[in-house]
């Protein structure tokens, strides 16, 4: 049985005090309003309404926990960069998201998705300097893939490859659409063998 076929909603947490013990394997997943994350994570569970999708960019407000498996974890981030969101609402959220990402020791795998006619924004820019100095690994999954003709997607992936060259840990991008299919059994086969073959480290403090 796969990771994603038992992902079941857990809890959510609004702000870095109320993060559960720091312990455990976790898979984050983040990116941009309206790249497709929620869509992402509902094609990778192979379920219609496992993360909430919505129209309106920006209403993924919290961390939100999926528990994969015994002490296993994806964590839905809130998506950011929307401009239509409160400025104070945006600033709560990506001091979320970056206090997560900065001192989480679960963390093991930060998972970007990326709009493939965009690539890798700015914004996308400042996630990965944020998960730079823990040196834990990143996967690009490049959304929305089956609005590119095959030749435009191959370059747009040559082009986030070669940005990631600079990343200081494992990173690696693959061409995705939920539309049809493309990338999901490799995204699901990469994740899995990050967390079914991680050795926890020894949470801070011990």
């Amino acid at each position: 049985m796969s990771l994603f076929s038992q992902l079941n909603f857990r809890y959510a947490v609004h702000d870095p005090k109320d993060l559960p013990p720091d312990e455990g394997l976790e898979v984050a997943f983040a990116g941009r309003s309206n790249a497709g994350k929620s869509t992402a994570i509902n094609v990778l569970a192979n379920r219609k309404k496992l993360a909430f999708v919505s129209k309106t960019p920006g209403r993924t407000q919290a961390l939100n926990f999926f528990e994969m498996g015994p002490s296993q974890f994806l964590v839905d981030l809130p998506g950011y960069g929307y401009a239509a969101v409160p400025a104070k609402e945006q600033e709560r959220w990506d001091g979320l998201i970056s206090t997560y990402i900065k001192n989480r020791n679960s963390l093991i795998l930060l998972v970007i998705i990326a709009d493939s006619r965009q690539g890798l924004t700015p914004l996308d820019q400042y996630l990965l300097d944020w998960m730079a100095p823990s040196a834990k690994p990143v996967l690009v999954l490049m959304s929305k893939a089956d609005k590119l003709t095959r030749q435009q997607g191959l370059q747009q992936l040559r082009a986030v490859e070669k940005q990631l060259v600079t990343y200081p840990a494992e990173s690696s991008a693959i061409l995705f659409s939920a539309l049809n299919k493309t990338g999901v059994r490799e995204a699901q086969g990469a994740i899995t063998r990050f967390v079914t073959g991680t050795k926890k480290p020894p949470v801070k403090g011990e």
